[in-house]
């Protein structure tokens, strides 16, 4: 079929909405969950505090209909910290399309959650359209006016990885160094979680983990900062299997 008897064929009448990806890259760093957001250096929302994404890049709708979703998240995520997918864990996190949630349009709006361990956290940079790019405490961001429904977008974001950690351990995984402390790995379930963790009930359910294979020794030693003996250091024996 041409190109000129496709578009005759299939020629709708209604309007298209714009699409979106909205992407929400967390980080545990000095045992509190950040979020990498942007300063907007326009309108709409101009100064206001967002999250990093953009427009899906579309084509003229028939032989070339433009990126996919999951293309578009990881264009984004390169653009805004220089992360590629093989550095994070990469997952799409829900559709948001109320009407009216962006003034210049009808903007449907595909978010992703990213998760980098802090030994691989990037400076930020700002991008084209951004006036500064930092990391924020999740735990500030009441007192920070944000852009859109973005609100809304990390609230859920933060809810699913609180549950989820729990029963898929790529979550943990990706959010603690390759080489880790037990204590590092509990701090990283109680920052995310927002529940304290019994030590001894949580030893027990590391040294399964060592039973099991999932996480082994790795080489050296890490200093603590009083005094005591180095802490023994650990790694995640599926890294590589779960692609991180």
């Amino acid at each position: 079929m041409s190109r000129s008897s496709a578009r005759a064929k299939f020629r709708y009448e209604h309007a298209r909405p714009s699409v979106t990806v909205d992407m929400v890259v967390l980080t545990v760093v000095d045992f509190d969950l950040k979020l990498l957001l942007i300063e907007r250096g326009q309108e709409p929302f101009e100064g206001h505090w967002a999250l990093p994404g953009g427009f899906v890049q579309v084509g003229d709708g028939i032989e070339d209909q433009g990126e996919d979703l999951d293309v578009a998240a990881v264009r984004e995520l390169q653009e805004e910290t220089g992360l590629s997918a093989r550095d994070v864990f990469l997952e799409q996190l829900y559709t948001f399309g109320k009407a009216g949630r962006d003034p210049r349009g009808r903007v449907v709006s595909v978010a992703y959650y990213a998760l980098v361990p802090a030994d691989r956290v990037p400076r930020v940079r700002a991008g084209d359209d951004a006036a500064d790019a930092t990391w924020i405490s999740v735990s500030r961001l009441d007192r920070i006016d944000l852009a859109f429904d973005h609100a809304d977008i990390i609230a859920l974001a933060v809810e699913r990885i609180a549950g989820k950690i729990e029963y898929d351990l790529r979550l943990a995984m990706s959010l603690v160094p390759r080489s880790f402390t037990k204590a590092e790995l509990r701090r990283v379930f109680e920052v995310v979680t927002g529940n304290d963790y019994d030590k001894s009930n949580f030893n027990k359910r590391f040294n399964r983990m060592i039973e099991d294979g999932v996480i082994v020794d790795a080489p050296g030693k890490r200093a603590g900062s009083g005094p005591g003996r180095p802490a023994h250091l650990y790694a995640f024996a599926g890294k590589r299997l779960a692609g991180l």
